[in-house]
């Protein structure tokens, strides 16, 4: 792994066996990061395969290819409408962290609405940002970021938590948390009787909440953050 982060880039690629950049990226490569011919680039296909090549005119492949497993278990955040920028913001925040799934919810008390003839719109919009967030980290697993769902369709995703006030620790045996609009959470959703958790004593935006939720998750499955005793 210390190859992705000492290389000059990180790209994907749609074939690492055969990897050839898309013409955007190409651009960003040589416009943008300003890569020289030779240096090194790693490449991914973002399902856990990459490889070092020489960056030029093609890539040159270097070595074999290698293959990352998932990290267990996934983590998914899923995470109401917000105004402005702030959910794009909190995708590419997420996507470094290194969240496996990213769901835009649609909670009752959402001031935002992605109305439907709009939300491929904003899906494919945060998608790319999230390709964007995982080139820079590093990332050889893409998140997924899912269609707009609603909190009861989440709910039964199993392992799933609901972010509140004074609610547990975050934990891996709850992998799945849904972080709710300012407003709070409606009562027919708090009636699913979801398990709970809490993010601290302070009063967050719904996007540091879900950027909070995810670094302790996250952290704990890296094992840098240690589980509560």
């Amino acid at each position: 792994m210390s190859e992705l982060r000492s290389s000059a880039a990180h790209v994907f690629v749609d074939d690492v066996d055969s990897p050839e950049l898309a013409p955007d990226d190409r651009h960003h490569l040589e416009r943008v990061l300003r890569l020289r011919v030779g240096e090194d680039v790693t490449v991914s296909d973002g399902a856990g395969r990459w490889r070092t090549c020489t960056f030029g005119a093609v890539l040159e492949p270097l070595g074999d290819v290698r293959a990352e497993a998932r990290p267990q278990p996934p983590v998914t955040i899923a995470l109401a409408f917000t105004k402005g920028q702030r959910f794009d913001w909190a995708v590419q925040k997420l996507t470094e962290l290194g969240v496996d799934t990213i769901v835009p919810l649609a909670a009752a008390r959402s001031v935002v609405r992605w109305e439907k003839d709009r939300a491929g719109h904003h899906v494919g919009r945060v998608r790319r940002i999230a390709r964007q967030a995982a080139m820079q980290s590093r990332r050889v697993w893409l998140p997924a970021i899912t269609d707009p769902r609603t909190v009861a369709d989440v709910a039964a995703t199993p392992g799933a938590a609901m972010a509140v006030p004074g609610g547990g620790p975050p934990s891996l045996g709850n992998p799945v948390v849904l972080v709710g609009p300012e407003g709070g959470w409606a009562e027919d959703e708090e009636a699913l009787a979801l398990p709970t958790v809490g993010l601290g004593a302070t009063v967050l935006r719904s996007e540091t909440a879900a950027v909070a939720a995810a670094t302790l998750l996250c952290g704990l499955r890296a094992g840098v953050v240690a589980p509560r005793r």
